[in-house]
């Protein structure tokens, strides 16, 4: 099935879900019932009656119900006034409001409304005149569609929750009941669909994050300001000490910048008209300078390049910062370390001359490709490009030289890619690197991406070959991007068994009995000299010992429960044999003491 089928299939079922709904409450008032990701939902007024998941099975026996009829779904026009008659007559006040709105504003407006409550749209920006209905059954709705041509045609779906949701987003207006369901096209789909669900519930990072004592959050510090603890910090310091190892390797050299700036420093880069309230903004209390909390580092890094004169010798030069970020983010849009108001990332910037930009992005793709290797996650290449819109900045010759130039950059490393119109940022097209988990969702990851906007706004130089002036190019890029969201799909990805190299506690000595305490020393001053070299360098083991008077089976629990990679469980047997049980997911196996630095190493 198609994505246009599927979406006609995920519609009507959104309408199907409305006619039970009327069937069961025939009081109910309807908003608008458009398709999601993976299914639909409708947001439904029943006043004072609330829908509950107890509600869900009578409302599903209804739909098949109306599906079993075979209805057609039947399309008609009504010119404006009759259809804002039908809505007064049908006593459904938000398609009234709707239609009322169609008809002062045209498209102008019915282009800012969801899909299903629009209709017929034309060209011209006049009131509309006419829209369209839909009818199965003795249910009609104001739809442009697409539909089934019949109920039969629906595959299979599941009602799997509802949610308050404020009419057309605004919080002065009714709070209406989102009542979301998914849909696929067989029953082996749905069930594959529902079992990553379930899969999702017990690798969420916010459950892992508190059971693995990774990170906490204060209500005295704040909604989306993460903390995270000793266990937390071991594995944020090695993921970036590793980001920062591979870009150093290709000449990035550290910066700094301050965390507060003036706000005239991203008017001038272009992003205070684009993210303005995004800032959180800052009072000085001995100048009158308005001061904002750092949401990006461009222009800062912009600001150093520009301090000094700088020749086509001196290019490419490489800045890179790994620091923290705030924005203002909606207080109902935060969710854990996904979506935060201080987020770290991993930056770096490069001005470069034209003829160096294949070098560059090839230096950058390959650190890339080392870093997701050596987390185990694999890449796809989703090329971003502009579309239509006049949001972008630029000069349009400069927009075709960057889009083509990445396409031929993505083909030349045989990465597997596809383009995306409207996903480029607003100074720049973009390479970012989608990442699949091990539940196959898809992130969107790493980027590396052109910016045609700040050289020219900062009015960067260098004197080229021919003395004369010349704009650098401006390449960012990040390979964890934001450090906060990435560990949070880091650790859905892994179900929080880390790599071995990355995992907070590494190695943990389990005794069967006090007897062998004398051996446990002996264990772990091997431990103590091993040293791995791959894929962070001079990185020492990290290990405890767990000697209490408990069980070994207690002892095994706790440590698998904290997701040790490794536990070396000891014995009489093995203080004899001189050798360790190793115990990892793998399953368990013997090991000489004398080669256990080696094993440790190849893990």
């Amino acid at each position: 099935m198609n994505n246009e089928e599927l979406t006609a299939m995920r519609h009507s079922l959104a309408h199907i879900t409305a006619a039970a709904v009327q069937h069961l409450w025939p009081h109910a008032k309807f908003g608008v019932g458009p398709v999601v990701e993976n299914g639909f939902y409708y947001d439904i007024d029943l006043g004072e009656q609330k829908i509950s998941e107890d509600d869900f099975k009578r409302i599903e026996k209804e739909m098949r119900r109306i599906i079993a009829q075979e209805q057609d779904f039947v399309h008609s026009t009504k010119n404006i006034d009759e259809a804002i008659d039908w809505a007064k007559a049908a006593h459904q006040p938000y398609k009234e409001e709707l239609l009322n709105d169609l008809r002062r504003a045209g498209t102008t407006v019915a282009k800012d409304l969801d899909a299903d409550a629009m209709g017929t749209i034309t060209d011209s920006e006049a009131a509309l005149e006419e829209v369209g209905f839909y009818t199965n059954g003795d249910f009609t709705d104001l739809c442009r569609g697409p539909h089934v041509a019949n109920t039969r045609e629906v595959g299979v779906f599941k009602l799997m929750r509802v949610a308050g949701a404020y009419w057309r987003g605004n919080e002065k207006n009714t709070q209406m009941q989102r009542l979301y369901g998914v849909a696929f096209a067989t029953q082996q789909e749905l069930d594959r669909y529902l079992d990553r669900l379930e899969q999702a519930k017990l690798r969420d990072h916010r459950k892992l994050g508190k059971e693995l004592d990774l990170f906490t959050f204060s209500d005295l510090v704040g909604s989306g300001l993460p903390l995270y603890t000793p266990r937390g910090t071991l594995i944020r310091e090695g993921l970036i000490r590793l980001s920062e190892e591979l870009r150093a390797q290709v000449g990035f050299q550290k910066v700094w910048s301050p965390h507060i700036t003036k706000k005239e420093l991203y008017e001038t880069s272009g992003h205070w008209d684009k993210f303005g309230d995004e800032l959180f903004l800052v009072k000085s209390q001995e100048t009158t300078d308005e001061l904002v909390m750092k949401p990006m580092n461009c222009p800062h890094h912009a600001q150093i390049y520009a301090a000094s004169p700088r020749s086509y010798r001196d290019l490419p030069l490489k800045y890179m910062e790994t620091t923290t970020n705030y924005r203002d983010e909606k207080t109902g849009e935060l969710h854990g370390l996904s979506r935060v108001r201080s987020l770290s990332q991993d930056d770096s910037h490069t001005y470069c001359r034209p003829e160096q930009v294949d070098e560059v992005f090839d230096q950058l793709i390959q650190k890339i490709q080392y870093f997701y290797e050596a987390i185990g996650m694999d890449l796809k290449l989703r090329l971003s490009l502009r579309d239509d819109s006049p949001s972008y900045l630029g000069s349009d010759e400069l927009w075709s030289f960057g889009q083509d130039k990445l396409a031929a950059i993505a083909e030349r490393h045989h990465i597997e890619f596809y383009s995306e119109e409207g996903e480029a940022a607003f100074y720049g097209p973009k390479l970012d690197f989608m990442a699949e988990d091990a539940i196959g969702r898809t992130w969107q990851v790493a980027t590396i991406q052109f910016d045609f906007v700040q050289p020219e706004r900062f009015e960067l130089e260098y004197i080229d070959v021919d003395g004369m002036p010349k704009r650098p190019i401006m390449v960012h890029c990040a390979i964890m991007g934001s450090f906060d969201r990435f560990f949070s799909v880091f650790i859905e990805h892994t179900g929080g068994w880390f790599p071995f190299w990355v995992a907070p506690e590494q190695v943990r000595i389990l005794t069967i009995n006090d007897t062998v305490i004398d051996y446990v020393n002996e264990i772990e001053s091997i431990l103590q000299d091993t040293v791995l070299m791959e894929p962070v360098k001079y990185n020492e083991l990290r290990f405890s010992r767990d000697d209490r008077n408990e069980s070994l089976g207690k002892k095994i629990r706790e440590a698998t429960a904290m997701k040790i990679p490794v536990q070396l469980i000891v014995g009489p047997k093995d203080k004899e044999a001189r050798e360790v049980s190793v115990r990892t997911q793998a399953g368990e196996e013997k090991v000489a003491l004398d080669k256990l630095g080696e094993y440790l190493r190849g893990l």
